[in-house]
């Protein structure tokens, strides 16, 4: 018997993970609570750009294993549940703003089955999702970080390098059939919720690092008068280096990183840091070279994603 999903956040994410594992021969259900968004993805049309993932999900739509709805009780016969909501940086701090995490499981607790398993992709501070288990009493909540990169966010979800599950360890095995059965003999990480939060806090903050000192690199070269192309391509020649998040300018034209995840999981972590009595003082300056570089500190424009939403005056 195929197993039912359901994925709860349909934006960047979520409309990706959803069309995918549609590919792979899963049923599943989008559930969002924007109507305009669940409109426009029910008609096979995506609300973001994404190379490559419209023609999936136009394809998807078709085959009637993929659809989506704002009806939260549409999840009821689902076996396996995705949160793949934002968490944005907090307007009021730099740490994760969860309220769109807490109104998902708020929401669709009522309708959970029997047996049926909760698979947290939204970043989450470390520790959460424990503390989640305990509120609800439950060990059936476990984590599995995503590692999608814009652009090439439909490649990355169906050709994944490795998958992280964290949790219970009889749910965590259960997962794992899941994926293997569609995904095959990858390079499979079983571990805690905790730890598994903190790989996926690892690989974004160090991958903002790396993008922050080859900036830095690109700055010197241009004062030193150097070949800036050949000094990349002798640097990145190195395997132990590799040419991943060196280009310089980025995709985008501009210096250092934005987006939605790296200044606020950068942001995040030094406050957990903080929090904990550890010096985050690499993650610290490689936050001062970008703010250098990148001054507009364009991320703070993508409300919802990067950042919180300024409460309207009836939502304080």
């Amino acid at each position: 018997m195929t197993l039912k999903l359901s994925v709860i956040g349909c934006g960047y994410l979520g409309a990706t993970h959803a069309a995918c594992m549609s590919s792979l021969g899963f049923e599943v259900v989008g559930i969002d609570t924007d109507q305009s968004k669940v409109d426009l993805l029910q008609s096979g049309r995506l609300p973001f750009y994404e190379p490559g993932l419209d023609t999936l999900l136009a394809a998807e739509m078709k085959t009637g294993r993929l659809s989506f709805t704002i009806d939260f009780s549409a999840v009821a016969d689902a076996d396996v549940h995705f949160i793949c909501v934002g968490t944005p940086q907090s307007k009021d701090g730099l740490a994760a703003d969860l309220t769109y995490v807490k109104s998902s499981v708020a929401a669709i607790a009522p309708h959970l089955k029997d047996g049926s398993l909760v698979v947290g992709k939204s970043t989450v501070p470390v520790g959460y999702t424990e503390k989640v288990q305990q509120k609800f009493n439950t060990k059936n909540i476990i984590f599995s970080p995503e590692f999608l990169t814009e652009r090439t966010a439909k490649l990355d979800m169906l050709t994944q390098s490795r998958i992280v599950i964290g949790g219970n360890a009889q749910h965590t095995e259960k997962i794992l059939e899941l994926f293997k059965a569609r995904f095959g003999q990858k390079h499979y990480v079983l571990t805690d919720s905790t730890t598994a939060e903190f790989i996926k806090y690892m690989a974004n903050t160090f991958l903002a690092v790396k993008v922050s000192v080859v900036n830095e690199f690109y700055r010197m070269s241009e004062a030193l008068g150097a070949d800036w192309d050949k000094a990349l391509e002798g640097f990145v020649s190195d395997p132990r280096i590799g040419n991943s998040h060196t280009q310089v300018p980025g995709h985008d034209g501009k210096l250092g990183f934005g987006g939605t995840c790296f200044p606020k999981d950068i942001n995040a972590l030094i406050t957990m840091g903080k929090e904990l009595g550890v010096d985050m003082n690499t993650l610290e300056a490689a936050l001062k070279t970008n703010l250098e570089v990148r001054p507009e500190q364009d991320w703070k424009y993508l409300v919802g994603r990067a950042i919180t939403p300024t409460p309207t005056p009836h939502q304080k």
